[in-house]
């Protein structure tokens, strides 16, 4: 799984609650990632902030969906609050999932397995 975040503790903190059950890779800005995926590093899912500078979670989601589609599909996204009128109109229309932060284990491990199609939290 790639977590992607601006914020290098929130990277972390994700990337601690999910090892146990995953193999987790850090990028720290959307075009980090994004050249991650291009040189064919291979992702389940990817776990991305909305809202990051430079290459925004929308923006990334959108490269990606040219670049991977069926990865794309397989977005989970964070925020710490959506802000604008854009990211709350592209949550509400990609049918992606959208975890709160400060994240809550449960449900950030629930969130990400149900994307994988694997709900193990029961």
């Amino acid at each position: 799984m790639l977590v992607v975040d601006d914020e290098p503790l929130v990277a972390r903190a994700a990337s601690r609650l999910l090892a146990r059950e995953h193999e987790v890779t850090i990028a720290h800005s959307g075009a980090e990632a994004l050249e991650r995926i291009q040189r064919g590093e291979p992702f389940d899912l990817v776990l991305c902030d909305l809202m990051m500078p430079g290459v925004s979670g929308m923006d990334f989601h959108e490269r990606l969906s040219k670049l991977c589609p069926d990865l794309a599909a397989r977005t989970v996204f964070v925020s710490g609050g959506v802000f604008t009128e854009s990211a709350r109109s592209f949550l509400a229309g990609s049918g992606h999932p959208c975890v709160e932060k400060p994240f809550d284990a449960a449900v950030l491990r629930a969130t990400v397995n149900r994307a994988l199609g694997a709900d193990r939290s029961a």
